[in-house]
């Protein structure tokens, strides 16, 4: 359910674009991103950091979007986004010796340090991919293509980064599994 609250304002923003353009897409996922806010805090009883995080940025990137008519504010908010997220992780894994995605899942699973590592590196990678990504499609594609691949290709992008993850990590659930037993 919570999963599926996340994606409402994405594919709002990509009907409401369709049928009446950027300015109108860019205050409907500005609302319904405050308004997921909300559904969130009522159904789970808060709200999480990186969820705050991420409005914060649509809150502040569609709103230049909406206000100027210029959809170049949505694709640097994704741009930024994603080479945030891969400069910490980075940072984290090789600064600060310790991979920031084991303080996100160590809670969940317990996976060896090279596991940890071999994950933090891959999901700075996926960013670095996406941000690139991002750039190429939104300088050379037309905005069409830009808003088909900001709402479908990046979430099929991190699923198949989710499904990869599953499979580095699965033979250490069944061994920790095991170890219970």
């Amino acid at each position: 359910m919570k999963q599926l609250l996340e994606f409402i304002p994405l594919i709002l923003f990509f009907v409401v674009y369709k049928f009446f353009g950027t300015q109108e897409a860019a205050i409907t996922l500005v609302i319904a991103t405050l308004i997921q806010l909300i559904v969130l805090k009522m159904l789970y009883g808060k709200i999480e950091k990186m969820q705050l995080f991420m409005a914060g940025f649509v809150v502040v990137f569609g709103g230049l979007t909406a206000y100027f008519n210029d959809d170049a504010f949505l694709k640097w908010k994704v741009t930024l986004l994603n080479g945030l997220f891969a400069l910490v992780l980075l940072i984290s894994q090789f600064v600060l010796k310790n991979p920031i995605i084991k303080h996100l899942l160590g809670k969940e699973i317990c996976l060896p340090e090279n596991v940890w590592a071999k994950l933090n590196t891959g999901w700075a990678i996926f960013f670095i991919i996406c941000m690139l990504l991002n750039l190429y499609v939104s300088h050379f594609m037309s905005n069409d293509a830009w808003y088909t691949f900001k709402v479908f290709g990046l979430t099929g992008l991190s699923l198949v980064a989710t499904i990869l993850t599953g499979v580095v990590v699965y033979p250490y659930l069944q061994e920790n599994q095991q170890n219970k037993e």
